[in-house]
């Protein structure tokens, strides 16, 4: 009896197996073809990402998109009724905190905080935060913030890793005020002793010491998720007039660029820079006119873009400046610096206008090209961002390292 059962158990495994076999051979392929069809490929977080941007911007309308171009001039500490519904129908990228800007430590920070709660969009909140003679954040009443150093002191020393600890310095403070992008650090080589406004801005006349340094200082704002805007592209070491004034003429060859200004620019994008500046300066041997670099096609998009491969956000210099408005209708500067290249206006002097004027000269198609590069910089990298604590801001540690500058 238990011999039958046990041929009855075999010719039915014997008869799955056939049964199985015929399956493979009706549908012409292998189990495993099968199975692989079932599995949804895991996507990564870029994918994600841009998914996320793309779904946001056709959401916008095209006043929004428009909108987040610009990054405007804070004002002190009040937000208008004009200004609330501004942010809550078609915010500006993001504001500058200039001098007049700032108050107390707390009432600077609860004023940012307004400004967020109030957005309909995550905000650029960005000052400019160098060291010696340009740093905004001298500008809050109390407590005092740290005092940092020229940078061409940190060049003189040449030590990374202090550089480093001084840009971690000024992230920490940026971060406890409220603020996540630092227009630094100047990435100019002071080649010109002539320069009336870098000088000891820069880190050296020294090509390579002037990347090393700045990409540290780059580094050290990172530690507290505080973006750094390199500046001023293509650079601005060797003039001889102030841009905030008049138009400075660089009157060098493109071989002459390659060998001094473009090479810490060329070093900070490979070190993944998220955001660079472009000056106001007229550069005739490259663009075979005076058209200013923040204006120029040529410069943003064929030299900065195309030719190295720059892929993060093109911020103008101040749209304020003596270098354009003395050549330029203020209409015109706005439309002309999206149609060059750039993404982020900063400083428009007429934020209205300058959406007038872009909406009546830019196609949409461009402008979605910069609000998906401005909107995958903020629901990314930027996103990481957290508010510091108060204790951040000028304490004796921070007092210590700035200390160790010479």
């Amino acid at each position: 009896m238990m011999h039958k059962i046990i041929i009855v158990i075999l010719a039915l495994l014997a008869l799955g197996g056939i049964f199985a076999l015929g399956q493979t051979l009706l549908f012409g392929r292998e189990v495993k073809e099968v199975i692989d069809e079932n599995i949804v490929p895991v996507k990564t977080a870029e994918e994600i990402l841009n998914e996320e941007v793309e779904a946001e911007l056709q959401l916008m309308t095209l006043d929004q998109k428009i909108a987040q171009l610009l990054i405007v001039d804070a004002p002190r500490l009040v937000i208008s009724d004009q200004l609330t519904e501004r942010l809550a129908t078609a915010p500006y990228g993001g504001f500058i905190l200039m001098g007049s800007s700032f108050g107390t430590l707390s009432e600077t920070r609860a004023f940012i905080q307004q400004l967020r709660e109030k957005s309909a969009y995550p905000l650029i909140i960005s000052t400019d935060q160098e060291g010696g003679n340009v740093q905004r954040l001298q500008s809050i009443s109390s407590p005092k913030a740290t005092n940092i150093p020229y940078m061409s002191q940190l060049g003189y020393i040449g030590s990374m890793d202090l550089t480093h600890k001084v840009g971690k310095v000024v992230g920490d403070e940026l971060s406890a005020v409220g603020i996540n992008v630092d227009y630094a650090p100047v990435l100019d080589v002071n080649s010109n002793p002539r320069n009336p406004i870098i000088g000891k801005r820069s880190f050296s006349k020294d090509p390579t010491i002037t990347y090393k340094m700045g990409i540290a200082f780059a580094e050290g704002l990172a530690e507290d998720h505080v973006t750094a805007v390199y500046k001023h592209f293509p650079g601005h070491g060797d003039t001889s007039v102030d841009s905030h004034i008049s138009l400075p003429i660089v009157n060098k060859t493109r071989a002459e660029l390659d060998a001094i200004e473009l090479v810490p620019f060329k070093e900070a994008i490979k070190s993944g820079a998220e955001i660079i500046m472009v000056a106001h300066i007229a550069l005739p041997k490259i663009t075979n006119d005076m058209t200013p670099a923040s204006l120029s096609y040529k410069i943003t998009t064929e030299l900065l873009r195309n030719e190295l491969g720059y892929k993060g956000l093109v911020i103008t210099d101040g749209l304020n400046m003596g270098a354009l408005t003395k050549n330029y209708n203020e209409a015109d500067i706005y439309w002309r610096a999206i149609d060059a290249g750039a993404d982020l206006l900063c400083l428009p002097t007429n934020p209205e206008l300058a959406i007038s004027s872009i909406k009546s000269h830019i196609s949409e198609q461009r402008i979605d090209e910069s609000v998906r590069r401005i909107l995958h910089y903020k629901l990314g990298s930027m996103s990481k961002w957290q508010l510091l604590d108060e204790s951040y801001f000028a304490n004796a540690e921070n007092q210590a390292i700035v200390n160790q500058v010479k």
